[in-house]
C-alpha cells in the first residue's frame, strides 16, 4: 500500500541513497552528494522557508520523493522528484500522487507559481510534467531568486493562479 508522508532529516540516508542511485547509476548525471548539501539538511533547507519534502513509501520502503523550495512569497521550485525504477509508470501512479500532494500544499499555502529545473536526458520526466500542464520556458525567463542547480538545462513553469 502506498503512503505519502512528510520526511525530514531522519530520512536523509534513505533519500540520499534513492536520489544518488537514480542520478548517477541510472542516468549518469555527473552530480555528487557534495553538489546537493540540501539532502543533508532537509529541515533547514526545505521547511524553514515554507517549503516541504515528501516521501512515497510502500510497505515502509522509500520508493519516491518530491520536495518544494519556497523562494518567494508566491513562488516555489520543485526539487528531488524521483521514483525508483520498478515503481515508475501509470500503473503505480506514484509520481502523479507525489505531484498532486505538492500542488495541494502549494494551493493551501497560496503559492501561485511553481518552477522546476531538470536535465534534458530525463525525457519521461519532461513528458510527465507536460502532461501535468507545465510549460517549458527559457532559463532567462526564470525569476531571479530561482534556486538554480548546475546540472539543470531544461526549465518548466506551472501557473496555479485560479
Amino acid at each position: 500500500m502506498l503512503e505519502i508522508k512528510l520526511v525530514n532529516d531522519t530520512y536523509s540516508k534513505e533519500i540520499i541513497d534513492l536520489v544518488l542511485n537514480i542520478q548517477q547509476k541510472e542516468f549518469n548525471v555527473p552530480i555528487t552528494i557534495e553538489d546537493q548539501p540540501d539532502l543533508m539538511q532537509i529541515e533547514d533547507f526545505y521547511f524553514a522557508d515554507g517549503g516541504s519534502f515528501w516521501g512515497a513509501f510502500i510497505n515502509g520502503e522509500l520508493v519516491g520523493t518530491i520536495a518544494l523550495v519556497k523562494f518567494d512569497e508566491k513562488a516555489a521550485a520543485i526539487r528531488k522528484m524521483f521514483v525508483k525504477k520498478k515503481f515508475r509508470g501509470k500503473e503505480h501512479g506514484i509520481a502523479q500522487k507525489l505531484l498532486e500532494t505538492l500542488i495541494s500544499y502549494c494551493q493551501k499555502s497560496e503559492i501561485e507559481e511553481v518552477y522546476l529545473g531538470t536535465v534534458s536526458i530525463l525525457k519521461a520526466a519532461l513528458r510527465f510534467y507536460e502532461r501535468n500542464h507545465f510549460e517549458i520556458i527559457e532559463k532567462e525567463s526564470l525569476p531571479s531568486k530561482f534556486p538554480l542547480m548546475n546540472a539543470d538545462n531544461v526549465f518548466c513553469f506551472l501557473n496555479l493562479k485560479s
